[in-house]
């Protein structure tokens, strides 16, 4: 846990917080004791637990590295980025196209605070930061950071990994992503991971139930409900998958049990 000068009055340091156990359970060092015995909990519940947070983030970038590489893509808009851990999505996207472009989006302070360690762009490129809640587009895409970074005249990747899952149906989840996609013109791409239950019931109920007791109640989706974000848009192959199992190599999959990942990826083209 590092002291970075972090403003105390913005950080509430003794509840857990989803994106510090994330860095936590991933092997990060940006948490508090509140995120620890969160995270110790969880992986009681269900000791697949890091196995399935560090497959969700291979998963962001093998992903990343396929729109730069194969997709053309060099622009991103990344929402719900979470704690710094490198390699970050500008690292990725810029090793392939060191002009790419991207724009980061949370709204947790402590991401702020940490901010410096994604806007480190190559020369050619540029990366910044948004300090906003994805269940308001329509402040992001007026965002100035954004509008002076992107040009929404040509192709963006709108990347969504591992934030839906808390984002409840009255909060429509689906129209966020479609008010999102929305202002994209055609070659856009739709990069997201989506947390289910379908492989590992019980176990991740208890994830989820835990999560809930610290007041981050939990959206799990089913394949045809994590399907349905790509409603419209045309999927690269092989579709709605495993995290792991999307454009695999031998690490993504290497000792992985399907029962040990709750996360459905895909990635899509705006037509």
């Amino acid at each position: 846990m590092r002291d970075n000068g972090w403003p105390a009055e913005r950080i509430d340091t003794e509840s857990a917080h989803s994106a510090r156990i994330y860095d936590y359970i991933i092997g990060g060092k940006d948490y508090y004791p509140a995120d620890k015995e969160a995270g110790d909990a969880m992986a009681r519940e269900w000791p697949a637990l890091p196995i399935h947070m560090r497959a969700n983030r291979d998963f962001m970038n093998r992903a990343v590295r396929y729109l730069a590489e194969e997709a053309g893509i060099r622009q991103f808009l990344d929402i719900g980025t979470g704690i710094p851990t490198s390699p970050n999505l500008h690292e990725i996207a810029q090793a392939v196209a060191p002009d790419s472009r991207v724009v980061y989006v949370d709204n947790d302070p402590i991401v702020l605070t940490l901010s410096q360690g994604l806007l480190s762009s190559t020369p050619e490129g540029k990366t910044t930061y948004v300090e906003a809640d994805m269940r308001d587009p329509a402040a992001i895409l007026s965002a100035p950071e954004l509008r002076d970074t992107l040009d929404l005249g040509k192709p963006v990747a709108l990347t969504v990994i591992a934030i839906v899952h808390f984002v409840l149906d009255e909060d429509d989840a689906y129209g966020i992503v479609n008010r999102l996609l929305e202002p994209l013109p055609s070659g856009s791409y739709l990069a997201m991971s989506v947390g289910t239950a379908d492989f590992a019931p019980e176990e991740v109920g208890r994830v989820a139930r835990e999560y809930a007791a610290r007041d981050m109640p939990m959206r799990l989706r089913t394949e045809a409900e994590a399907a349905r974000f790509f409603d419209g848009l045309e999927l690269v192959e092989p579709g709605v998958a495993q995290v792991h199992k999307w454009h695999p190599d031998a690490k993504s999959t290497e000792g992985i049990k399907d029962e040990d990942i709750a996360m459905y990826g895909a990635v899509a083209r705006k037509p």
